[in-house]
C-alpha cells in the first residue's frame, strides 16, 4: 500500500502529538479549562442548551440546519448547543511572502512550521471535542473557516493548510481589526506568524481581541538565521515582499541588525504582556515537540498557581 501523501501525513508529526497527549496537564488544560471561565465544564450531564447560530461550511452534519431560518434567508445555518461549543478557538496563520523564508535547505521554512503548530493545535482542541477554525491571511484575508467540531473538520482545516500559496505582503493590523469584529463568541484567538509589520499597529490589532474578551496567543515564527544572523562571507540579501536584493559584507551590519531584532521583540514582548496576551517566540531550528509542550506547561503552571 503506498504511503499516504495527505493533510494528515504532512503537517501531523505523530511523535509531537504523542508527546503532547502524554502530557497530563493539556488533558486538563484543554478539557477542563485551558481558558478559565470561558466555557463550561464538557461533564454536564445530558443536558443539551442552544447557544448560537453559524453559517453552515461544507462538512457540517446536515441534521443541525436550522431549516425555519433557511425558509426566511435562503441561507444554510447551523444550530450550535453549549456542549457542543465549550471552546471556541480561531487559528490566524500567515501566509505572506515572508513566510516562504528557510535558511536550512533540510528544514521547514516559516510557513511549514506555523502550519505544523497550527495543525497540531487543531488536532488537540479537537480530541477534547472543542471547536476550531482557521483563517489564512496575507495583506487580506484569503480564507475564513468558522468553528466547527465535527470529525470532518479537521479535514478542512488541514487542507486549507496545505493550499496555502505564499505570494503577498503582510498586512497584519487590518486583518486583525477585521477577524476581531467578525468571530463574535468570545474564545481563544492563536495568531502564527512571523509578524513582520509595525508592532505597534500589530498591538493594536491584539488589543482589540482582547477588548472583545478573548483570550490570546501570540507564536512569533522567525527562522533561525533571522534570529541569529549566522552569516560571515560576502552574501546577497533577497528581500521578500518587493524589497530588492542587496549585496554586503554581513560583519559590517550584525550587531546593528541583532539589535533591531532585539528591539522589535522586546517591543512586542512587553506589549502582549501588558494586555495579557500570551507571547511565545518560536526559532524554527527547534523542534515542534519541545516548543508545544513546554509552552503548554508553563501556561498549565500560571493557570494552576
Amino acid at each position: 500500500m503506498a504511503a499516504s501523501t495527505g493533510p494528515d501525513k504532512k503537517y501531523l508529526d505523530p511523535k509531537t502529538l504523542t508527546k503532547i497527549s502524554r502530557l497530563d496537564i493539556v488533558a486538563r488544560l484543554v478539557v477542563e479549562g485551558f481558558v478559565t471561565g470561558l466555557h463550561r465544564s464538557p461533564y454536564h450531564g445530558f443536558s443539551v442548551e442552544f447557544a448560537e447560530h453559524r453559517e453552515y461550511v461544507p462538512g457540517d452534519d446536515i441534521k443541525h440546519i436550522d431549516w425555519k431560518v433557511y425558509g426566511r434567508s435562503d441561507r444554510y445555518y447551523i444550530k450550535q448547543y453549549e456542549e457542543e461549543t465549550n471552546l471556541t478557538a480561531t487559528l490566524l496563520v500567515d501566509g505572506s511572502e515572508s513566510m516562504r523564508y528557510g535558511s536550512d535547505p533540510e528544514g521547514p521554512t516559516k510557513l511549514q512550521y506555523a502550519c505544523f503548530i497550527a495543525a497540531s493545535l487543531a488536532y488537540l482542541i479537537l480530541r477534547q471535542r472543542d471547536s476550531v477554525g482557521l483563517v489564512t491571511f496575507d495583506e487580506g484575508i484569503r480564507k475564513f473557516i468558522p468553528p466547527g467540531a465535527s470529525p470532518s473538520h479537521r479535514n478542512l482545516v488541514l487542507d486549507s493548510l496545505a493550499q496555502i500559496e505564499p505570494a503577498e505582503r503582510t498586512s497584519l493590523s487590518p486583518v486583525l481589526h477585521t477577524m476581531a469584529e467578525r468571530v463574535k463568541r468570545k474564545g481563544l484567538v492563536i495568531l502564527i506568524s512571523d509578524l513582520f509589520d509595525d508592532p505597534t499597529e500589530i498591538l493594536a490589532g491584539l488589543r482589540h481581541f482582547r477588548h472583545r474578551r478573548h483570550e490570546v496567543i501570540v507564536f512569533h515564527v522567525m527562522d533561525h538565521a533571522e534570529r541569529h544572523f549566522p552569516f560571515e562571507s560576502m552574501t546577497k540579501f533577497k528581500g521578500l515582499e518587493a524589497l530588492g536584493e542587496v549585496l554586503c559584507d554581513p560583519s559590517a551590519l550584525r550587531q546593528a541588525y541583532l539589535n533591531e531584532v532585539e528591539s522589535f521583540i522586546g517591543e512586542l514582548q512587553h506589549g502582549c504582556r501588558g494586555d495579557r496576551i500570551d507571547y511565545v517566540p518560536v526559532d524554527t531550528q527547534t523542534p515542534l515537540d519541545v516548543v508545544l509542550t513546554s509552552y503548554l506547561a508553563t501556561r498549565a503552571g500560571m493557570k494552576l498557581s
